[in-house]
Order: structure tokens, then sequence, then C-alpha cells
């Protein structure tokens, strides 16, 4: 008798063949469609000769679609980049080399600043507003001059404007835009300081009790927002700060006509002198000296003398910290036009009334 089991019936040998196929993973299928086998499977090892990529996408839909077969080059997301090898280190005293960014893709790698990309290079983040916003910030400094000397309710149109400018200037300066709703906080503040100086005969007590209610005003308004945290902090110093410059503006009107004359063409001969093509410090030394020597100038027009070289030297001291801050990390167009004719005007108000006073 022969050990060799029989081929034709082997019963248990069927039953393990079945309970093997039932324990292997079978494949699924969407809903909707019966599962097939892969017939390209072949097709697909690295050496058969006619290997591509194929793209056997599944749809929604209940009918059946032939795949798809695409190169890798079409199924990319983006074309390949090239990009250039990183340029060497300068050496110290030479200008940084032009560096290579990539573009921003939506993965990540962000496209940098021009505030960041300067401070990388080792460059000033400061940008001056340049001649033409000195322009406008004397045309203007000179419209509050002439509208001094005509009367308090002539000055407060050039004054207006100016306490408007200085609120939108803040926030754009500080990356905040469109923020309607501070800047109209700030412009409010100004106007309600404007009038509480014309009720209470151009007390400066006017002036810091509109500020300590906006104060107040400005952090009930943001503990009530939903946003961030950091954002609401943000918000809250932000609109703090330009209701404040807004509100400082007004001293033009708390100020004495006189000074308020003498302090503005100082102004506006300051910054004039700040924008020609000079060295920071040559720069800043004759807008300090042009500044004064408008200050005697209009204080012998305006019958306030020699003195008037203080007045002027101390608004156009202030007129250049404004100017400074306008300048300050790669601002726009916008904030130079903006921030950089109103800042100067508004950072010599406190200067004109306290030196007004003192001096008369």
């Amino acid at each position: 008798m022969s050990n060799q089991p029989h081929g034709g019936y082997d019963p248990y040998g069927q039953q393990h063949q079945q309970q093997q196929q039932q324990q292997q993973p079978q494949p699924q299928a969407w809903p909707g469609q019966q599962p097939y086998d892969d017939p390209y499977a072949a097709q697909q090892h690295p050496q058969h000769p006619q290997y591509t990529q194929q793209w056997q996408g599944q749809t929604w839909e209940t009918q059946t679609h032939q795949p798809v077969t695409a190169a890798a080059e079409e199924t990319a997301y983006l074309p390949p980049q090239a990009y250039a090898a990183p340029a060497p280190e300068a050496a110290p005293g030479t200008p940084a080399p032009d560096s290579v960014y990539g573009p921003a893709t939506v993965g990540g790698n962000a496209r940098v600043t021009d505030a960041q990309r300067a401070r990388a290079e080792g460059r000033s983040p400061i940008i001056e507003p340049g001649m033409q916003p000195a322009a406008l910030t004397a045309l203007l400094g000179l419209l509050l001059a002439g509208a001094a000397a005509v009367g308090t309710y002539a000055l407060l149109v050039p004054l207006v404007v100016l306490q408007a400018v200085t609120a939108a200037g803040w926030f754009r300066l500080n990356g905040m835009w469109p923020a309607r709703q501070g800047i109209a906080l700030g412009f409010a503040g100004a106007l309600a300081a404007d009038a509480a100086l014309l009720v209470s005969d151009r007390s400066p007590s006017a002036i810091l009790g509109t500020l300590g209610v906006w104060v107040l005003l400005a952090l009930v308004l943001q503990l009530r927002s939903h946003a961030d945290p950091d954002e609401r902090m943000y918000g809250l110093m932000a609109t703090v700060a330009a209701s404040a410059l807004a509100i400082v503006a007004g001293g033009y009107l708390a100020a004495d006509a006189e000074a308020v004359t003498v302090g503005a063409v100082a102004v506006a001969v300051a910054v004039l002198a700040r924008a020609l093509p000079l060295p920071t410090p040559a720069s800043v030394v004759v807008a300090l000296l042009a500044a004064a020597g408008a200050g005697v100038a209009a204080g012998a027009m305006t019958g306030l003398g020699t003195p008037g070289a203080l007045l002027g030297a101390g608004a156009g001291a202030c007129a250049l910290i404004g100017h400074r801050v306008a300048s300050y990390d790669y601002p726009s167009r916008f904030v130079h036009f903006t921030a950089g004719v109103a800042l100067p005007l508004a950072a010599a108000a406190p200067a004109v009334y306290l030196l007004g006073r003192a001096l008369a």
C-alpha cells in the first residue's frame, strides 16, 4: 500500500485552504461599487518595460471609469523649482550679497517681509518718509500757523485734519488695517477734547480729562472683544496710543496763538531740513538749527522775540522724534503719507503749549 495521499479527495486540505483564504484581508470597495482585481499589477513592477505611474482613483459616482494614466511630472502640485546656491558670507565692512528666497507655498516656507530680510542681512529696518511727506507736513504746519493768527475757530479746521490723519496713521504704522473702530474711537476722542477745550476756555485740564475717559472707554471695548488675549492687548495699546496722540494734538488749541505760529513754522522748517539728502547726524543738526532760526524769525513777527529760538528748537526736536517713529520697520507708502505727515506735528504739540506758556 502506498503512503502517498489520494489526490482525488482531501477534505482536511480543502478546509485548511478555506480557512487561510478567510484570514487574508479582502480589498474593500467604495459604496455602490464591486471590488475588482488590478489587471495592471504586473506592469507596475519597476523592472517592467512599460512601467509608468498610474492613477486609479475612485469617484463618488456609480459609473465605472477607465483608470487614468499620467506621468509623475503632470500630477505634481507645483512645478520643479530651481534655486540658486546660497551666497558666501560677505567680509566685514562690505554690503551683504543678494539673497535668493523661494516662493511662498501652502505647506510653509512663507515669503519673508522686507523688515525681516533687512535684519537678516544686517541692514537697518528704517526708511524715512522722504521729501513729499515732508512737504505735506510743512504745508499743514503753515496752515496751522496762519489759522492761529486768524482766530481760534479758524485753527480748528487744520487741527481736525491733523487729528484724523494722526489716528489713521498710527494704526497703519502698527500693522493694524483696516481698524475702523479704533480709528473712529481715537478721532472721536480728539473731537471731544476740542469741544471740551472750547467750553472750558482752552483749559489744559480738558485734555487730561478727555484722555482719562478715553483710556477707560478703550479698555471696556477691548474687554468685550472676542479676539485672542494677545490680539486684544495689542489692539488696546494701539487704540490708547492713537487716542492719546490725537487728543494731545489739541494742545495747539490750548496754546497761545503766538506760540502756535512759532512752533508750527519751526516744525515745517525742521522736517524739510531733515528730508535733505545728508547723513543722519548732520541732517539732525541742520534740522535743529533750522528750527531755532525759524523760531527767531517767527518770534520777531509775532512779538515773542528771541525766546522764539528756544520754542522753535523744542518743537523741532519733538518733530524729529515723531519723524523717526514714522520711519520705523519698513512702513508702506500709506504710512509715509499719514503717520509720516502727522506725527511730527502731533508730537510737537505738548512742547508748543508748555514752552509757549513758560516764555510768555
